[in-house]
């Protein structure tokens, strides 16, 4: 009998202020008017995962319009408090999911091609639920970010404030994946 393949939820960390970048990044939209949202989305669905979860805080009742169809919405009611609100939020509602895995996504990330989401689920298949995978560019860590469901509870109980994962990806020796040759990894901060 095959094992059944393992389910991989997709969160997309939208909930930010934006404060440097003038407003929420869940309202921001590409030179020809497609929504980050929709970026983000499109690129973990397409780089393999099974749902998708946006999570939406300032701005969230513009926001939630932007969303594609299929995608849920989650919303970090305490997402002021930074990027562990919502990665806290996200982490919930993927556990509610069984998945057994999770691949975060940040919505100010729209140029990620689903290329990269598709290396980092392919580095976890062997044990997806005991993974820790984490995109670099040359070396640099970045997203997206495969979080197996063994890891899920002591994440988010270890964030805070405006810090994510990634000191608990370090302490843990995630397993690093090269994506520098599919796009720069870089985030978008400003206008």
């Amino acid at each position: 009998m095959t094992p059944a393949a393992p389910v991989v939820c997709g969160i997309v960390l939208a909930a930010g202020a934006g404060t440097r970048f003038g407003g929420p990044k869940a309202l921001a939209r590409t030179p020809d008017g497609t929504p980050w949202i929709v970026r983000a989305v499109d690129a973990l669905w397409a780089g393999g995962c099974d749902e998708v979860l946006v999570v939406l805080g300032a701005g969230a009742a513009e926001a939630a319009a932007l969303i594609p169809p299929g995608a849920r919405m989650v919303v970090a009611d305490d997402w002021a408090e930074g990027a562990s609100a919502s990665l806290r939020a996200g982490i919930a509602a993927a556990r509610q999911r069984e998945a057994d895995a999770v691949v975060i996504l940040p919505v100010d990330t729209p140029d990620t091609p689903p290329e990269a989401v598709a290396r980092v689920i392919a580095a976890a298949l062997d044990a997806p639920r005991a993974a820790l995978v984490q995109a670099t560019y040359a070396g640099r860590p970045g997203h997206p970010v495969l979080l197996g469901a063994d890891h899920l509870d002591a994440v988010a109980t270890s964030v805070s404030g405006d810090r994510g994962a990634r000191a608990y990806l370090a302490a843990h020796d995630a397993h690093q994946v090269e994506c520098a040759d599919l796009w720069s990894g870089s985030d978008v901060d400003h206008r």
